[in-house]
């Protein structure tokens, strides 16, 4: 049985979501949390939702995708137990799951190309968490999403 891997994108990421999922479903069973086209949608309604279930243990990861990368970054990161991390990358992505075990990979689906955007995925998709000291730096974001 394939792993899951969540896959979500408001309509300026929907082109790139596509392809990647596209990409991945022999690896993996992509669960696509929307949208289904590239008429406009709010990337907050989208995005939040996908991040919602990664919570609630429906996937173990999940890809997000918008224009830019950024409302949905800033999205995710507003939801305590989201660790989610923007990657222009390979480098960015391996050490966004190596240090920082995010559980979201946020792309932008107007700034990368396929091909990047694939290979940026695919790293962060194999990188191991490092845990050691980077644990308790991931306990302390923890925390402070407690803070009221």
């Amino acid at each position: 049985m394939k792993e899951k891997l969540g896959i979500a994108s408001d309509h300026g990421g929907f082109a790139l979501k596509e392809f990647l999922k596209k990409s991945l479903e022999e690896s993996f069973e992509m669960v696509d949390f929307g949208t289904k086209d590239e008429t406009s949608v709010d990337y907050p309604d989208v995005i939040g939702a996908a991040c919602k279930k990664v919570l609630a243990g429906d996937v173990p990861r999940l890809i997000a995708l918008c224009g830019t990368g950024i409302g949905a970054s800033i999205t995710a990161n507003r939801i305590p137990g989201i660790r989610a991390a923007l990657a222009h990358d390979e480098f960015t992505a391996e050490m966004s799951k190596r240090h920082n075990n995010a559980n979201v990979l946020v792309l932008g689906g107007r700034v990368l190309g396929t091909d990047l955007a694939l290979r940026i995925a695919k790293k962060w998709i194999e990188t191991p968490f490092e845990a050691g000291r980077h644990l308790t730096r991931i306990q302390k974001i923890e925390e402070w999403g407690r803070v009221s």
